[in-house]
């Protein structure tokens, strides 16, 4: 058998366990084929090498939902609560709008929750207005991790922890739009991080 892309099998593993949670069966080939752009045959190909690999069960053409089946109960729950701003700090409000579950095979171990995001200040991290955060909930920030942070005011935004500023010795919230924003950052004296983020949902 022809060598088989590594990172193409754990996308395509990936695609088939949220496909089965969203639609309550497995994709077909074909459906396969048609979302990561390769033939039919390629698809079949793959799904057999993944099935050797005890990756996923494909047997007869078709996919098995024994070892994804249990992404049923191995869930967690995640609020969804309202809104974060990528742009200027704002006085916070939670407002939970729905409880949803994910699954830790593909979110991990929380405990999570979720936010809206608004503005444009994260788009060079590929945060856009209208895409949902899912947010760890953690509270020790490592430089480079994009938080949800919440100043002395109690006010919140989500930005990209750069450390804390040799002089001042505040924490330091970044911008991450180059284009709009250039170097901008905010000094904070007292951060409290609310959260780390994990995954972005994109907008359809």
């Amino acid at each position: 058998m022809q060598h088989k892309d590594p990172e193409l099998m754990k996308k395509i593993n990936t695609y088939v366990s949220a496909f089965y949670l969203d639609h309550d069966r497995t994709p077909s080939t074909t459906e396969i084929a048609k979302t990561f752009g390769i033939s039919r045959s390629s698809a079949q190909r793959y799904l057999v090498a993944m099935n050797e690999k005890g990756m996923l069960s494909y047997q007869n053409g078709k996919l098995a939902a024994g070892k994804i089946d249990k992404l049923r109960t191995d869930r967690q729950k995640a609020p969804l609560v309202g809104s974060i701003p990528c742009g200027e700090l704002t006085y916070e409000e939670e407002n939970v709008e729905c409880v949803t579950t994910l699954p830790t095979a593909i979110f991990g171990v929380g405990p999570f929750y979720i936010l809206h995001a608004t503005g444009d200040s994260m788009e060079d991290e590929g945060i856009e207005d209208g895409d949902l955060v899912v947010v760890r909930q953690e509270g020790d920030p490592k430089k480079g991790d994009l938080v949800v942070a919440l100043d002395e005011e109690n006010r919140n935004t989500l930005k990209k922890y750069g450390g804390r500023d040799r002089k001042t010795r505040k924490a330091i919230l970044q911008y991450c739009n180059q284009t709009v924003y250039g170097d901008k950052k905010i000094l904070v004296k007292d951060l409290v991080c609310q959260g780390i983020v994990s995954h972005v949902i994109k907008k359809k």
